[in-house]
């Protein structure tokens, strides 16, 4: 008669927590990927001067738009401007509707893919003051000294 080894109760606990474990590192893991895939980083003009993004990756890039830099065409529904943070300006091209919102000397915020030196937006969303903009403009413009405090106090009281 063979007779099989009786596991303790102590280590079929410890199997069920380390299979546990396991179980939680790998839903973890797999999350954190899909997670990865829809994360959308924000940069303003210097930023990206100063690191190398993917050509690949979807970012947001704000600040405000250079004032006499907005010109139509030369396709249908184009849009070419200056985004600036007082240090850096930044080439965007956008195909499509603008924001009402949407002037020069504005805050702006625009999601898309850096292509060589210019910033290729499929999203525009524009700000009419720096109240409403990401913590990351704010802060740029202020460290530029571009805030514009009686702006902000404005949005506020609205």
């Amino acid at each position: 008669m063979s007779r099989r080894p009786h596991r303790s109760r102590k280590n079929q606990r410890l199997a069920l927590i380390v299979g546990g474990l396991a179980f939680l590192g790998v839903a973890a893991a797999l999350v954190l990927t899909a997670f990865e895939d829809s994360v959308v980083f924000f940069f303003s003009p210097t930023d990206l001067a100063s690191k190398q993004i993917d050509p690949e990756r979807r970012i947001r890039i704000g600040g405000l738009v250079e004032e006499g830099s907005v010109a139509r065409g030369p396709g249908d529904g184009e849009i070419r401007f200056l985004v600036t943070d007082g240090t850096t300006k930044l080439p965007v091209r956008f195909v499509g509707v603008l924001p009402d919102l949407f002037r020069e000397g504005q805050g702006v915020v625009a999601q898309g893919r850096l292509a060589g030196a210019t910033f290729e937006a499929d999203e525009v969303l524009a700000k009419h003051d720096e109240t409403y903009m990401p913590p990351e403009v704010a802060d740029a413009l202020k460290k530029q000294g571009h805030w514009q405090p009686e702006a902000g106090a404005k949005g506020k009281g609205s």
